[in-house]
């Protein structure tokens, strides 16, 4: 290890954080405007031209907005919650190529930051943390709306990462990796949504449950829980809760892209590689977009069916595909 390979981590690294900052603005402008063309009206067109500066304009309210603190709060824990629920998001994607190897400056550059035999245990381990800064929000606010919402929060999201891990098994048993480069390479004449569409949609379920997505918000459930584990939370404070949902959704569409829909891989790719992160663009577009046509189309549902839904129904599904996945791979490839 030298200092060149350092500072191009650190390199690619900042670079990863800031598009994910500014996909977080942007993707909110695409969800209004998509929103807007779904539901017969203008949607945000005031500042700048299109309403391209909306999320501009945003931002600086929240800059400028009053941060208040309940009187009766754990402060320390208060401060701390967000923060916890918005540096996952920001790192999960270090392991999630964007492409393959491209010659800059006279020298190979991996357009990834790292590629690791267990990336998928990356994954899924630092998703897991998001879940202690929306519980300890909820708690430490002193609210008992909040509260609940926190307590909602970690019910449904420790229960859909059972099947959300489950989904990524698919994958895995077809590309014989952990390695997010391996499962993406595996895919180059064929996507594994072919071979696996059950685990393709119940990731889809999993991970709208996994960062509170309609028709899956219930900790946010504005008509029973005002604002649910966020309630108290204003200013900048609220907008790391904001950032954090907006960036996941920008990562759960990567993660799927990149185990289902090839990632990267798409014509001409070996020959012109700067073409792979475009495609990981789009498919990521794409997934995104879909992830806003629910919302406006499903309505939230009853939170014990929610439950249901996962323990009776999309928990023994992943199981039942995951065995079969496994018995097909041994027979068919004698593995």
């Amino acid at each position: 290890m030298n200092l060149s390979n350092i500072l191009e981590w650190a390199i690619k690294a900042l670079v990863l954080i800031l598009i994910l900052t500014g996909g977080f603005a942007y993707t909110t402008y695409y969800e209004r405007r998509l929103l807007a063309r779904m539901q017969v009206r203008i949607g945000p067109n005031r500042a700048g031209p299109f309403g391209l500066l909306i999320p501009i304009a945003d931002a600086v309210k929240l800059i400028f907005k009053e941060q208040l603190i309940p009187a009766n709060a754990d402060k320390f824990i208060f401060f701390l919650a967000p923060i916890i629920t918005v540096i996952p998001a920001l790192i999960v994607l270090g392991v999630v190529p964007f492409g393959g190897t491209i010659n800059l400056f006279g020298r190979p550059v991996n357009l990834y930051i790292a590629d690791i035999n267990v990336a998928v245990l990356y994954i899924l381990s630092v998703t897991s943390i998001s879940v202690y800064g929306i519980t300890l929000a909820g708690w430490s606010s002193n609210n008992k709306y909040a509260t609940l919402g926190g307590l909602r929060a970690t019910s449904q999201m420790m229960s859909y990462e059972l099947s959300l891990g489950l989904s990524y098994m698919g994958a895995i048993l077809l590309a014989g990796s952990m390695s997010m480069l391996d499962i993406v390479n595996a895919q180059k004449t064929l996507p594994f949504v072919v071979y696996q569409p059950v685990s393709f949609v119940i990731y889809l379920l999993a991970s709208l449950a996994e960062i509170n997505r309609a028709p899956f918000d219930m900790p946010e459930a504005e008509q029973e829980l005002t604002a649910g584990y966020h309630t108290e939370y204003s200013g900048m404070k609220f907008a790391l809760f904001f950032m954090a949902e907006y960036i996941k959704m920008i990562a759960i569409a990567t993660i799927g892209a990149s185990l289902f829909l090839g990632g990267f891989r798409g014509p001409l790719v070996d020959t012109f590689p700067l073409l792979g992160p475009l495609y990981l663009f789009l498919k990521v577009f794409i997934w995104v977009g879909i992830i806003i046509w629910i919302r406006a189309t499903l309505p939230r549902i009853r939170y014990d069916r929610l439950m249901m839904l996962e323990w009776k129904i999309v928990f023994p599904l992943s199981l039942a595909n995951v065995l079969i996945t496994a018995i097909v791979l041994v027979l068919v490839g004698g593995r």
